[in-house]
């Protein structure tokens, strides 16, 4: 390499560090390299932006965003440098242990309290990473464990070998015993000092249809976020069709539905429940993210990019609505 192409190298890796550094976000080495065959200097064009590594087939890293939840492969290393107090607590079921995990804000008010409700993939450490991101935006988040117990040995998600091993337990759960660990873990935040005394619920895929089901029978929460689940479904419906529970009317609490574009299956479900809630009086908000799939906001890079545009725009919306039913209180 000649020292001109070196000093063309040092000038664009100095120009990306500085630019990093003018956002607040640390610049990657690996942003800018160098053919030695020919000379030229390659920028990425995410350069001087930090990246999040993402797991699996197909998926793509996605630049760092500390205003929405990491993306699942990336929650375990924004959690262990988050500046928030996150601590694993325990509270009772008639008797029964139930692990909850619980993130804190830093302000010096009381704060409503968030119960996060993990879906098939069970309590984990992309749910915790949600609870961290919530307490970033000022709530109590409070991430019950609803596996707790029902594992080998008594233990809870993380003694469940895969996720079919965690669906298959999930489903074994009745409706009763859901909503009891829902409430034991909503009644140990609102009794926390730092709690004011308003609760709110978010639940993700499975964890949200659980949650539109929780928010018919718990007439205390004051605001419920559903990203992609679905409304409780009338008993005797025909197969493959969809027909919201007349339960629907127990609702107090505004609802907000974010779904994704491609996920026709929960997509479905959508026009009949906004009319039955109309028709009964009931808030129910809803945004569909065209072009991202189910799970975008734990699988953000995956639909080419869909998936992280509709985390960006979905998550504000979201605590926007929380703020909104939960302000205020003790």
């Amino acid at each position: 390499m000649t020292m001109a192409a070196v000093a063309i190298v040092s000038l664009a890796v100095g120009y990306a560090i500085g630019q990093s550094q003018r956002a607040g976000i640390a610049a990657s080495p690996a942003a800018i390299t160098v053919d030695p065959h020919a000379g030229h200097v390659m920028v990425d064009e995410h350069a001087g932006h930090a990246m999040e590594a993402t797991a699996g087939v197909g998926m793509q890293a996605v630049p760092l965003n500390m205003n929405i939840p990491a993306t699942g492969g990336a929650a375990k290393e924004r959690l262990n440098a988050s500046p928030r107090h996150g601590e694993f607590a325990n509270t009772t079921v008639n008797g029964v242990p139930l692990e909850l995990w619980v993130s804190y804000p830093e302000r010096r008010d009381k704060a409503p309290v968030v119960m996060v409700i993990h879906g098939a993939a069970g309590f984990n450490d992309w749910i915790r990473g949600v609870a961290d991101q919530l307490a970033a935006d000022g709530f109590i988040a409070v991430a019950p464990d609803l596996l707790s117990g029902k594992g080998p040995n008594g233990g809870g998600s993380g003694s469940l070998v895969n996720r079919d091993d965690l669906r298959k337990t999930l489903r074994s759960l009745t409706r009763a015993e859901i909503d009891a660990r829902l409430n034991a873990a909503r009644d140990y935040g609102l009794r926390l000092p730092a709690a004011n005394g308003k609760s709110a619920t978010m639940g993700f895929c499975s964890g949200g249809t659980n949650n539109f089901a929780y928010t018919v029978s718990q007439a205390g929460l004051n605001a419920a976020v559903i990203f992609y689940g679905s409304a409780p479904s009338a008993p005797g419906a025909a197969p493959g069709s969809f027909m919201p529970a007349d339960t629907l009317a127990n609702i107090k609490a505004p609802v907000l539905g974010l779904y994704g574009g491609e996920d026709a299956r929960i997509n479905a479900t959508i026009p009949a429940t906004q009319a039955k809630m109309k028709a009964l009086g009931k808030i129910y908000e809803t945004h569909i993210f065209e072009g991202a799939g189910h799970g975008f906001l734990g699988q953000q890079g995956r639909m080419n990019g869909a998936n992280l545009k509709a985390s960006e725009q979905a998550w504000p919306v979201a605590v926007s609505f929380l703020r909104k039913h939960t302000a205020g209180g003790d």
